[in-house]
């Protein structure tokens, strides 16, 4: 198959392919979503093979506007549209309850509830709109990886499996949306993003984050609660202490093969890297290094041949619990102590 390359300009080309059924990455303010129908049944499953995706893991809707969603969920609540009306289009998906029957089982899950969003990028919200469906965005990449925050990243994972996809630059946000489940009593972070408990709280009061990894025989409700995620090929480990650095130079000294670091550039400034070791900058703060953490786990994965990548820590409150749930699970808890 050949992955064609859209142009913002071309957009309603790329929707005629989607409503044909074919797959067509599209590029939002957070991370690039792989779309198809949500409601055609096949489209939705081969989703799952191109990404290799687990079945039961289940996919976000994204829509362009909120009737499209008043379409396929039961009636919406007043907090619900008050979440919409506050930060829509913007990084913030909502688990709603669905009227039954009316999107793909295979989106789903199973469940009776989906997660949808309406990304603040224009192209996409006018590519959504020309294909006149909802269509599925999960992250366009292989499962696992890390997240494609430039159109190249999706055709390094997916070239040849998908029909197309559409060129809009960097993402500017570079991580995926804040997850809020709003089908309970409780309204319940899923998984943390630029969207913050605070900004949250201020609009419809109270709420708690539940990030607990789901069960072996659980479904999970939304994405990143179950499956290892944003793993590069090497070892990452989370520096929590900037003095820390030093240490960590030191053990990568003794090693005969590469070794990387991600960290802000006051940290990076002050080491004395050893030769092989390579850096790569995570910019002048928290905002930067969200945007830039995925863009430098895969350079690690794909330009370089690092076994072991040394990152940054933040603490985990505000934008610093996004950075640190995604840093967390490429790195699979591992903390550095001194060796």
């Amino acid at each position: 198959m050949e992955t064609k390359i859209f142009q913002p300009d071309q957009v309603e080309a790329a929707a005629e392919l989607l409503k044909q059924g074919q797959l067509v990455a599209f590029p939002t303010e957070t991370v690039y979503g792989l779309g198809a129908d949500a409601t055609n049944e096949h489209a939705a499953s081969d989703v799952y093979a191109a990404k290799g995706r687990p079945s039961d893991n289940p996919l976000i809707v994204t829509v362009s506007s909120v009737e499209m969603v008043e379409q396929y969920a039961q009636p919406l609540s007043q907090p619900v549209k008050q979440l919409m009306a506050h930060f829509w289009p913007g990084s913030l998906t909502i688990v709603l309850p669905l009227r039954s029957g009316t999107l793909s089982k295979t989106v789903t899950g199973g469940l009776d509830t989906a997660a949808f969003r309406m990304p603040a990028n224009q192209t996409t919200l006018k590519l959504i709109a020309a294909a006149g469906i909802p269509i599925v965005g999960p992250s366009a990449n292989t499962s696992g990886k890390p997240s494609p925050t430039l159109a190249s990243h999706v055709f390094h994972d997916l070239n040849g499996k998908i029909a197309g996809i559409v060129d809009d630059g960097p993402t500017q946000v570079g991580v995926e949306s804040t997850i809020i489940d709003m089908s309970t009593d409780m309204p319940t972070i899923l998984r943390p993003g630029a969207v913050t408990v605070p900004q949250l709280e201020a609009v419809i009061g109270d709420v708690r984050a539940d990030h607990h990894h789901v069960g072996a025989n659980e479904t999970p409700k939304a994405p990143g609660m179950k499956y290892k995620h944003y793993a590069p090929s090497a070892q990452v480990e989370i520096v929590d202490q900037p003095a820390d650095f030093e240490s960590a130079m030191k053990w990568a000294a003794q090693q005969a093969e590469a070794v990387g670091v991600m960290a802000t550039d006051d940290i990076l400034t002050q080491l004395d890297l050893p030769d092989n070791v390579e850096a790569f900058s995570l910019g002048t703060g928290l905002e930067s290094a969200t945007h830039l953490l995925f863009a430098g786990l895969r350079h690690f994965d794909v330009e370089s041949e690092v076994k072991h990548i040394f990152t940054e820590g933040f603490a985990s409150d505000g934008l610093g619990a996004a950075y640190m749930n995604r840093l967390d699970k490429s790195a699979g808890g591992m903390h550095f102590t001194n060796k």
